[in-house]
Order: structure tokens, then sequence, then C-alpha cells
């Protein structure tokens, strides 16, 4: 599985002290086993269902694509829960 990242998402973790971006990191590794391990839920009110990770007070926004038969995990947006779904 091959893992993407939006540029937002990217800044996000590259502003973040080294736990926790290791606690970030942890949380988007257990997105690619089967089945997914974390605080998983499906967002409402998306038609390309993407759903959210919650790991301590932060949220990853994302979903699953394919690309050529490759499953591509899609890494949206990183942000705290107060400020991830005013976008």
């Amino acid at each position: 599985m091959e893992i993407r990242y939006d540029k937002k998402a990217k800044k996000f973790i590259e502003a973040q002290d080294r736990p926790t971006k290791q606690r970030i990191r942890a949380g988007i590794n257990g997105l690619t086993q089967k089945p997914p391990v974390g605080d998983i839920k499906t967002m409402q009110g998306y038609s390309d269902k993407r759903q959210r990770l919650r790991i301590g007070k932060y949220r990853i926004i994302y979903r699953y694509t394919e690309d050529n038969n490759i499953e591509v995990l899609h890494i949206m947006d990183i942000d705290s829960r107060g400020d991830i779904y005013k976008h």
C-alpha cells in the first residue's frame, strides 16, 4: 500500500515535536493494516468515503483510493480537534 500526503498534512507533521510525530506516524501505519487499526469513523456529508482517525487531540482525515491497481492511503489533512472540521 502506498501512502500519499496532501501538502497541508505534510506541513502539519513537520511542525510537530518528535513524540507527536511518532504517535501520528504510528497511527497512519495502523491504517495500512487489514483491517485498519485505531479510533476510526466514517465522516458524514462527503461522497468520497473519507474517514477520520483520532489520535489524542489530533484528527487525521484520510481515504482509500486505487491508482493503477495499487491501493493508496490518501492522507488529506491533519489538525487538532477544534480546527480540523472548520475547513
